[in-house]
């Protein structure tokens, strides 16, 4: 009878979706689930960051115009130069206790419209550029239960607008590109305090489109950066400023960058052991050559449904094109602690811009990179709200995937417009956390959270298994980094697998793990990590880790 009602469950939900025109709907949605856990946080969450003690940080923008959500305490920020509000006693930023489900609001000084960031190794979030007044400042957000933005003055050298960060070996930050800026910089600047030219991002800039903005970043393991912006990308050696490879173009040459906005992952790092580690990476979606322009004249031109996949440590590397059952521009990728990537949010017609996009595409797709190749995706439920233009998500501690955001409007707008300003928060739960997988789900006993780690050194990790078909080989250890999410890139997103060595049986369905770390900053920059056990496919909650 139980599954019955839920054959009829979905079923209605298809009926539903089917009588709403602006909606795209499918008739073979398959696993997940979704839950409204916020009907409204004051402000749309255009840019997101998971914190170390569980706290998300978002933010919109201060110039659009006053929020649902009061500053506490009669605060007001007073700023002559803001284009919407020169005086706003309202939020433009949050930040949201998973685990209370409850947020509280923070106070931006400065203007963080299309900015960007990441997480330092001490796990102070440094969030970099913006708008106006905003476009050369450096904001850093502390994890505490009272911290509130603290903001530098001038830290950049360049105004960035539209930028990317990515963490170094090092430590620093590397800031690349920006709305006009077909440079580089890093934060802090004990090293390196000024720009540098990068002429790669000039070369894939569309005269009066762009179609290179908030590049793809990755750290490959040799230590050098994949940059990808447009149709193309590089391997770049940003130490000496020397273009180390010239990567193909992507068969087609279809722009997958801002503002014709597909999406990219750096897929599981494995066999870290090798002399010789494998990178690769898979970009999906996107919008077609000419769609920005015709969305601007009214003409919406069906988004890319390709991926292209490359192995980025190859000698002679060549994409992979890949066929993704739903076209999608303005959709997130988010890895998950078991090595699989979820496609979610954005829309199947138009390109990122006010009121550019159109039907909505409501249902995540899961994409499982070790799958033969003509069977790695897989459509997963759907929500019920449009994540259009400004939408967000991230991977969260218990495996979930917070969703948020969506405003492709120049202020808040809730009516009179196809798709409201969207200030609810959602999380979608993948099949992986369902009730009948957790005999075969691991719980972490030790290490307790928080604990440190070092490079190149095994350890042991204790788990519970309550149930009887444990296979110890499938057993793996796998090292997740929170990524700042925005205009449809996880900046800094990393996903470690490091397996395991050893799986032994102690009794009453306990087992020691033993992995091994990764054995360099190039592979692995120090900070913090959520540290997940994989159990055939079917991961624990996370715990935090500071690799050192």
């Amino acid at each position: 009878m139980a599954s019955l009602s839920f054959v009829f469950s979905i079923i209605f939900l298809q009926l539903l979706f089917a009588s709403l025109p602006s909606h795209h709907t499918l008739t073979f949605a398959a696993d997940g689930s979704w839950q409204l856990l916020q009907k409204s946080i004051g402000i749309s969450a255009m840019h997101m960051q998971l914190l170390r003690n569980d706290r998300v940080v978002m933010f919109d923008r201060t110039d659009f115009g006053p929020s649902n959500l009061s500053l506490p305490n009669g605060k007001c920020r007073n700023d002559p130069t803001d284009t919407a509000l020169q005086v706003d006693c309202t939020a433009h930023s949050v930040e949201y206790d998973v685990f209370a489900n409850k947020f509280r609001a923070l106070m931006v000084q400065t203007d963080v419209w299309c900015s960007s960031g990441a997480v330092m190794p001490d796990g102070n979030l440094f969030q970099t550029g913006g708008f106006n007044d905003g476009e050369r400042r450096v904001r850093v957000f502390s994890p505490c239960r009272t911290c509130d933005w603290n903001e530098i003055p001038n830290g950049l050298t360049a105004k960035r607008w539209y930028a990317s960060n990515h963490l170094l070996p090092d430590g620093r930050q590397i800031i690349v590109g920006g709305r006009g800026q077909f440079n580089y910089e890093f934060i802090p600047k004990n090293i390196v305090a000024n720009k540098i030219n990068l002429p790669f991002l000039s070369e894939t800039n569309d005269k009066g489109i762009e179609n290179n903005l908030y590049p793809f970043i990755f750290l490959n393991v040799d230590g050098n950066l994949f940059i990808f912006a447009n149709n193309r990308a590089i391997l770049f050696d940003y130490v000496n400023n020397i273009v180390v490879k010239k990567y193909p173009m992507i068969p087609g040459g279809e722009p997958r960058s801002y503002p014709s906005t597909g999406s990219a992952v750096l897929l599981p790092l494995k066999n870290l052991k090798a002399a010789a580690i494998e990178a690769e990476v898979l970009v999906c979606g996107g919008a077609p050559k000419g769609s920005y322009l015709q969305s601007l004249k009214g003409t919406f031109l069906a988004a890319l449904d390709t991926c292209a996949r490359i192995k980025i440590t190859d000698p002679n590397p060549e994409w992979v094109m890949e066929t993704m059952p739903l076209a999608r521009v303005m959709g997130d990728m988010i890895l998950l602690p078991n090595g699989n990537v979820l496609l979610i949010n954005g829309a199947r017609s138009g390109t990122a811009g006010w009121e550019q996009g159109r039907d909505p595409v409501l249902s995540p797709v899961l994409y499982q990179p070790d799958n033969d190749i003509n069977s790695r995706f897989e459509v997963q439920n759907p929500t019920t709200i449009p994540r259009m233009y400004h939408s967000t998500a991230t991977l969260l501690r218990d495996g979930r995937v917070l969703v948020g955001g969506s405003n492709p409007h120049a202020f808040y707008n809730f009516t009179g417009v196809l798709f409201p300003s969207e200030l609810s928060l959602e999380a979608f739960s993948p099949a992986y956390l369902d009730a009948k997988f957790d005999n075969l789900r691991p719980t972490i006993i030790a290490p307790k959270s928080m604990s440190g780690i070092r490079y190149r050194k095994k350890y042991t990790i204790q788990v519970v298994i309550n149930g009887d078909k444990v296979d110890e080989n499938s057993m793996s250890v796998t090292m997740f980094v929170p990524a700042f999410n925005t205009h449809s890139f996880s900046m800094n997103q990393r996903l470690l697998v490091l397996g395991n060595d050893k799986v032994t049986a102690v009794g009453n369905s306990t087992y020691n793990m033993e992995a091994t770390t990764p054995r360099s900053g190039n592979v692995a920059p120090s900070g913090f990590y959520l540290l997940f056990v994989v159990h055939q496919g079917i991961p624990s909650q996370g715990i935090w880790v500071r690799l050192y």
